[in-house]
């Protein structure tokens, strides 16, 4: 199942007074579970027959999620580019193109340093300072929310 469907069925049970939610898609199920005592989310996802165990994750409540992106921006020296939206994240144009930046590229203010596909609209993310690329925090293809960091320049 999708990360992003994943988190939006997540979303939907922590802000409904829904307690449990079961979804079956293909040979995959997954299940939700409130617990409010704690206001963690339970999700069980059950593979096909072959995998006898199903994977167990402990989601923390939504706003516990947001914590280690902040993490992550505090450590690093450098200027920090964020995302300016939610969607998916590319370093290349297409598929087998080279990336925008590698880390060590020399970027100006101004230059593309990746994609972000939203809405099926593919949005050219431009530097906001100029410099030296010395950190790529997303890899290809991952999901990206807003504001948070994508690469390090110094």
């Amino acid at each position: 199942m999708d990360l992003r469907k994943l988190k939006t069925l997540i979303d939907l049970v922590a802000e409904s007074d829904i307690e449990e939610l079961e979804v079956t898609e293909g040979e995959s199920k997954v299940r939700i579970v409130k617990s409010s005592a704690s206001q963690h989310s339970q999700v069980v996802m059950m593979q096909p027959q072959a995998q006898q165990q199903p994977a167990q994750f402990q989601v923390a409540a939504p706003a516990a999620v947001a914590a280690p992106v902040e993490a992550i921006a505090a450590e690093p020296e450098g200027h920090v580019v964020k995302s300016p939206m939610v969607g998916t994240f590319y370093r290349s144009s297409a598929p087998g193109s080279p990336a925008f930046v590698e880390v060590g590229s020399e970027i100006k203010e101004g230059g593309t340093l990746c994609i972000i596909e939203a809405m099926k609209l593919l949005n050219e993310i431009e530097a906001d300072a100029s410099g030296v690329v010395k950190k790529i925090l997303v890899e290809n293809g991952q999901p990206v929310e807003f504001g948070q960091p994508l690469f390090i320049i110094g």
